[in-house]
């Protein structure tokens, strides 16, 4: 216990239970670490619905259930991860009630739009990238501006960022061209980051996890369900089947992957991107 004790967080599209976002924040409160809940708070457009974001009241309850185990503090921040002002203003609030900023977790993501490529409009690919690629980007930028004035003035000797990618970020994914593609990306952001922040003594990997149920995992059982004509119980079995371990992956999965990077036994661990899979993806 208390791995990440006197250190800061921020995840982002941590608003809804059973998500990732809430299964790294547990884990990170869980050892000590300051949390900052991020999410958009409210619907935004036709694309963000209130079904398929953290509302205000659901990221004040998950960071309740946190809180009830947590040894660190957990706060909640409405951050729009589009708006370079929206996180600007997190990072800014984060370090004035909080002290400082030492790790931040891109976990805020779209995956819930799938059809063929041919279908895709302007519209979703626009919407898709700007969250999952976009911001990414946006949250590295001003986070490592933060920790770098922390090392500058004695206060703190560089940071962690970690990028949640995906298994579609080193395999192709039908019906998911955006998401892939923005997940590819993302993994050469992160590369280019780490080169660059090295120096700084930040590190800056990607975790990229296999399916997992959650609410957008849901979503995704459904759309592939529907594609194999298989039902749920059919859709659990296509992918064990392809697990060599035998089973689908578990938020807490990602969350200890988050954990260990996050942590100092991950010090010389940069421009990484690391498989939580079960051994399907070997990339």
């Amino acid at each position: 216990m208390g791995r990440l004790q006197g250190k800061v967080a921020i995840i982002t599209g941590a608003g809804r239970h059973k998500g990732l976002g809430e299964a790294i924040a547990k884990k990170f409160a869980g050892e000590g670490c300051d949390v900052v809940i991020t999410d958009i708070g409210a619907p935004s457009g036709p694309h963000l619905s209130a079904d398929n974001i953290g509302t205000s009241a659901e990221m004040e309850s998950v960071a309740a259930g946190i809180r009830e185990h947590a040894k660190g503090k957990v706060l909640t921040m409405i951050c729009d991860v589009r708006s370079e002002d929206d996180i600007k203003r997190c990072i800014a609030d984060t370090v004035a009630k909080l002290g400082r900023l030492d790790i931040v977790v891109n976990n805020a993501g779209i995956g819930f739009i799938m059809k063929p490529m041919m279908e895709f409009s302007i519209e979703e690919w626009d919407i898709v990238l700007d969250v999952n690629l976009r911001g990414p980007f946006l949250f590295t930028k001003h986070a490592a501006a933060q920790m770098v004035k922390q090392a500058e003035a004695g206060q703190g000797q560089g940071g962690r960022i970690i990028n949640i990618a995906s298994q579609a970020a080193k395999s192709a994914s039908p019906q998911l061209v955006a998401y892939t593609s923005s997940k590819h990306g993302l993994i050469g952001l992160t590369r280019v980051c780490a080169v660059e922040l090295g120096k700084h003594n930040i590190t800056v990997n990607a975790v990229c996890p296999n399916h997992v149920t959650t609410g957008l995992g849901a979503k995704q059982n459904a759309f592939r369900g529907q594609v194999l004509g298989k039902d749920l119980e059919g859709v659990f079995e296509f992918r064990k089947a392809k697990i060599p371990l035998g089973r689908v992956g578990l938020a807490d999965d990602t969350a200890n992957a988050c954990l260990f990077l996050a942590s100092d036994e991950a010090a010389y661990i940069t421009a990484e991107a690391m498989n939580v899979s079960g051994g399907e993806e070997m990339h």
